[in-house]
């Protein structure tokens, strides 16, 4: 399967999904003008993904913001990996924040909480 490689801009995360070389990461600042849009592609590769994923599909989220309207859609992300883990496949999430952000700390905490997935709470 191919990967999907978006380099961050200014409103933008970078989304980096290599299956070959067990990378899978949403990083920096989410707040696009159109986040179902920018989401759209991600999240239909991902569902593709879902199909016939890799032994272990480790997520690396590391965000320093996002808006409402991303905090949906990287929900839905997320309920992409519940859905292969109801299929019996093994994934792990691993949620980074800034060891003074606390509202990110709690989004992490609040999506752990939504998703039965194996979830980490790390700080940098």
């Amino acid at each position: 399967m191919n990967s999907i490689k978006i380099e961050a801009m200014e409103d933008t995360p970078r989304i980096v999904f290599d299956p070959e070389n067990d990378i899978f990461e949403v990083s920096g600042r989410s707040l696009p003008e159109d986040a179902a849009l920018f989401y759209e592609p991600i999240i239909d590769w991902l569902r593709n993904y879902a199909k016939n994923p890799n032994k272990i599909t480790e997520m690396h989220i590391k965000l320093n913001y996002f808006n409402t309207a991303s905090s949906k859609l990287l929900l839905d992300m997320l309920l992409i990996l519940e859905e292969m883990v109801e299929d019996g496949k093994e994934c792990i999430i691993k949620w980074y924040h800034d060891e003074e952000d606390e509202d990110m700390a709690e989004a992490g905490e609040e999506y752990a909480e939504l998703v039965d997935v194996p979830f980490s709470l790390l700080t940098y």
